[in-house]
């Protein structure tokens, strides 16, 4: 141990000399004096040297007892505070908080209903919260439980206990607004036991004279204009026929516990949704911020009290509330779940009572609990529209930017959300006149394409020619049934099962093609590659997808290598294989619309699935009479004397030739033109050589392996 130094006659004419204050403020000088006295902080806050904390000591006026040592000069300062205090109590009735905090407060409780006790400790949370001499003096009590807490403040600031455990409950305005918040779990410093709604708000609300709903801008804000209108949502004519007439008279009866819950994949339109509904209905909304003014990500808890602060302050109006990723408060991890059941009595009430009516928003309603999900007034799925839709809205978009042909292809892409033809649009219009050699038509393209790909999408691609590479008609296909009358009688049910097979090029494709078109509906085609993913599960989902999609549009659905998903389920020998055939088992069978399959292999599709086919068409290979007239038609495209007489004995003789092949050698007259008949001829033999050598010896694995 080291002696104290011995006070020079200069110390003690400090100790003695008057003392010298900051800025006065004698409300915040009562509080420090009442934590450290009554609730008996100095014991903390003095030690056997003086104050510990010169801030706080200069603030008190007792700068000069940073330094002493002498067990005389100790008592001398626990003297001093003491009459200090009793001074200050004596004449407290006088003390106010600052004139600017004190009216925006006051505001606030007109707004959201608060009372004085209620101000008081808001007055009180928010100067805890700005003032770091306040902060550091109550850290002298030590951590404190709520019970403590609640103790601690009825003598600060001079309010019954059972008034301020009122006014602290979770069901009173305080709470209720979300403008305060008691850490009831643990124990903890009177700050961090004591939360606001957010930083931003004390300082705004002690230094800024500004409307009150400005106060809260960190918890909610008036939600932007939508590009998109009612119209752009005709898709969901059914689910906005109850809602629209829904909403109106619930805003017109002030009707309590109104929630909607809008899911779907990302960027289908459900912000946009709920825009155009409120514009509709002309009705203001707020969006409950989901970011600080920082721009930082805030948590589900203070999203919820923001929630609350905006129920209170648009109670009496009528506005409607935007709540997205809705997750963050339902849960989707342990982590979040854990808050979930903290809050999960308040979220209840909050969907039976709230005034002011709310949209829900989320990508996947997986993680949310039943038990909230029968609280929703609604729950309507926002897909990707439909291609009428889709192409009415790139139209809008991106009007002057694409030419029909580019809509056109675009539109065709069943999994383009609203969300990234909008983005792409607003990109390149920002850039301008300043794009260099690429034209805006092709920057939206490419921009778009590379978003899809990017989620994992099918890009748009190019059909193989507006007019085909080499056009044919159904007479020249080779079915074992009559497509003509099966066209006019699929025309007249609208419903249909079939399922096509036969070797590869047969024009199993192509006639579906012309079905679709022949009965004035959309074909909607789906390979192997759009619909297998190596998420368990996620397959299924794709399937069902895809059979919803075909029908909202009432399109054709064409599911090509269908024996990828229809395997025999007594050969598989994995359990999501199963899964896989008995789900696209139950959407063949539920469909209400025109279902096409095509295969290779019948042999490899499961019995059932045969029996669940209303039609099964095989496709072979050409006639001769068939591989005459495309072999003239193909002469005459290629601009060579079409009469082919000289190579007609040739062209009997060449065996397993299908209407691809004819594709095929078209295409490559493109690339390096023949030159006569017999090179047509030769072209078609190797075509169909290769095509028995890749039978003979099959790529990949066959269906043993």
């Amino acid at each position: 141990m080291h002696d104290a130094p011995s006070l020079t006659n200069a110390d003690c004419a400090t100790r003695n000399a008057p003392r010298v204050r900051t800025k006065r403020r004698p409300i915040l000088e009562l509080w420090l004096l009442r934590l450290l006295v009554p609730l008996n902080g100095q014991r903390g806050a003095i030690g056997d040297s003086g104050f510990r904390d010169s801030s706080l000591a200069e603030r008190l006026g007792m700068a000069r007892w940073c330094d002493c040592y002498e067990p005389h000069e100790i008592r001398k300062v626990r003297s001093e505070l003491r009459q200090m205090h009793a001074a200050a109590e004596g004449a407290a009735g006088s003390f106010e908080v600052p004139a600017r905090l004190r009216s925006n407060i006051a505001r606030l409780a007109r707004l959201v209903g608060l009372d004085d006790v209620d101000c008081r400790i808001l007055e009180f949370t928010t100067t805890l919260h700005n003032e770091r001499v306040l902060d550091d003096a109550a850290d002298h009590l030590g951590t404190l439980n709520s019970a403590r807490v609640i103790a601690a403040l009825a003598v600060i600031l001079g309010i019954a206990v059972p008034d301020v455990r009122r006014a602290l409950d979770a069901r009173g305005m305080l709470a209720g607004s979300g403008l305060i918040s008691l850490e009831r779990r643990g124990t903890g410093m009177l700050r961090c036991k004591l939360g606001l709604l957010s930083e931003r708000f004390a300082d705004v609300v002690e230094y800024c004279e500004t409307d009150p709903v400005e106060l809260l801008r960190d918890a909610f804000s008036p939600a932007l204009p939508g590009h998109l209108t009612i119209a752009d949502f005709a898709h969901l004519q059914r689910p906005l026929s109850v809602l629209m007439p829904y909403l109106r008279k619930a805003l017109s009866c002030r009707r309590a516990g109104v929630n909607i819950l809008l899911h779907g994949l990302p960027g289908t339109g459900k912000t946009q949704l709920v825009k155009a509904l409120a514009a509709e209905l002309r009705a203001p909304l707020y969006e409950v911020a989901s970011e600080d003014s920082d721009g930082d990500p805030v948590s589900g808890n203070r999203r919820l009290r923001s929630l609350r602060a905006a129920q209170c302050t648009l109670r009496h109006g009528n506005a409607f509330l935007l709540f997205d990723e809705t997750q963050d408060v339902f849960g989707v991890d342990e982590a979040q779940e854990a808050a979930v059941d903290d809050h999960k009595a308040w979220l209840n009430r909050t969907l039976e009572h709230n005034p002011v009516p709310t949209f829900w928003l989320t990508n996947s309603i997986g993680s949310i609990d039943a038990a909230f999900l029968r609280r929703f007034d609604m729950v309507i799925e926002c897909a990707v529209p439909p291609r009428p839709q889709r192409l009415r809205i790139i139209g809008d978009l991106c009007a002057g930017l694409l030419d029909e042909a580019s809509m056109s292809r675009l539109a065709d892409c069943d999994d383009l959300p609203p969300a990234i033809t909008a983005r792409a649009a607003s990109v390149v219009r920002f850039v301008g006149g300043e794009l260099g050699p690429i034209s805006a038509n092709d920057a939206v393209l490419s921009l778009v394409e590379h978003s899809l790909r990017a989620c994992g999408h099918a890009t748009p691609v190019v059909s193989a020619d507006a007019a085909q590479v080499l056009p044919h008609d159904i007479s020249l296909l080779n079915a074992d049934a009559d497509l003509a009358a099966l066209t006019r009688g699929i025309q007249q049910s609208g419903r249909a099962r079939l399922c096509l097979y036969g070797p590869p090029g047969t024009g199993k494709t192509a006639w579906a093609q012309c079905l679709a078109r022949s009965i004035g509906r959309r074909l909607i085609l789906r390979r192997a590659s759009d619909l297998l993913s190596r998420y368990v599960g996620d397959s299924e989902k794709r399937i069902a997808s895809a059979f919803q999609h075909a029908e909202a549009e009432g399109a054709v659905l064409l599911i090509d290598e269908v024996d990828s998903f229809l395997r025999d389920r007594g050969t598989v020998s994995h359990g999501w294989e199963v899964t896989l055939v008995n789900e696209m088992l139950t959407r063949m069978e539920s469909h209400d619309g025109v279902f096409i399959a095509t295969t290779n292999a019948t042999e490899r599709l499961d019995p059932a699935a045969m029996r669940r086919f209303d039609l099964k068409i095989s496709f072979g290979y050409l006639r001769g009479g068939q591989i005459l007239e495309l072999t003239a038609r193909l002469l005459e495209q290629a601009g060579m004397n079409s009469d082919h007489s000289s190579i007609e004995t040739q062209l009997r003789t060449l065996p397993d030739l299908a209407v691809g092949d004819f594709a095929s050698v078209a295409r490559r007259h493109r690339l390096t033109p023949l030159r006569c008949a017999q090179d047509v001829v030769d072209a078609l033999r190797n075509e169909a050589r290769l095509q028995r050598r890749t039978r003979a010896c099959p790529i990949g694995f066959t269906a043993a392996a």
